[in-house]
């Protein structure tokens, strides 16, 4: 088999390489095998079809939600939805690769979709990404059991309690930080007609069994990542997977 060569847009790939690794000075064998996986993985998102870029976490369980998303998008005509678990290897050790495959397929890809279902893990890592330039206006997030303190997703006493306790139960915040976000968030919901109070919804949270605290506890710092994205219309939460399959229907 003859070599292809390297793509026509070598260039162009390998200054965004060269940006990602922050000016490393690359092998030879090192740039060939970087412009061979362009000339395998990058030409599908080149076509016609919309590409959609699904990250999350590829332990089981939550393998499978991925690959609902990729079963709906897949739904769609004209579409190429894909886990970057299914495309091919890089073979440099030297290199840290996760970093040079997510900068050329998030660069190329139409779309990035991001599932969550936990604090931890390399989805750490990928939402710190795409919630930056040059990601961040075709990026989407779908957090499973969310929930926020924007004023048009406060329309039910429900949708308070949730809020709350998203705050109430986030170990990364302080006896004094919790009070001032749950003051903001009961005057929020006052504002939106809801009669509820400070007082009323820590009661109402302590007086609550173990079964129903939230199954997902989110660090602040992925919470106030959310919440660009929801500011932005581009976070989409669910809580299992029917909605999960209902909300792709929400990404463009």
């Amino acid at each position: 088999m003859t070599d292809p060569g390297p793509p026509p847009n070598a260039k162009a790939i390998m200054e965004s390489v060269n940006e990602a690794l922050q000016g490393l000075e690359l092998e030879p064998h090192e740039t060939s095998e970087i412009l061979g996986f362009a000339n395998r993985e990058l030409p599908h998102l080149h076509t016609p079809e919309d590409s959609y870029f699904i990250l999350g976490s590829y332990r089981d369980p939550y393998l499978r939600r991925l690959r609902i998303v990729q079963n709906e998008l897949d739904k769609r005509l004209g579409t190429y939805p894909f886990l970057m678990a299914d495309l091919s290897e890089l073979d440099i050790d030297r290199l840290p690769v996760f970093r040079i495959r997510f900068t050329l397929l998030a660069a190329h890809a139409d779309t990035i979709v991001a599932v969550y279902e936990q604090d931890a893990g390399g989805e750490v890592t990928e939402l710190g990404k795409i919630s930056t330039t040059p990601y961040f206006n075709k990026s989407y997030v779908l957090p499973r059991d969310y929930a926020w303190m924007t004023d048009q997703n406060l329309d039910t006493e429900a949708d308070v309690i949730a809020a709350a306790a998203t705050i109430y139960f986030n170990d990364g915040l302080d006896e004094a930080a919790t009070k001032e976000e749950l003051d903001s968030l009961i005057a929020t919901a006052n504002k939106n007609d809801i009669s509820l109070t400070t007082p009323d919804v820590i009661e109402r949270l302590e007086n609550r069994d173990d079964s129903e605290h939230a199954p997902v506890s989110y660090s602040w710092v992925h919470l106030n990542e959310f919440r660009l994205f929801e500011l932005h219309n581009r976070c989409f939460a669910w809580s299992s997977p029917d909605d999960l399959r209902d909300i792709v229907h929400e990404v463009p």
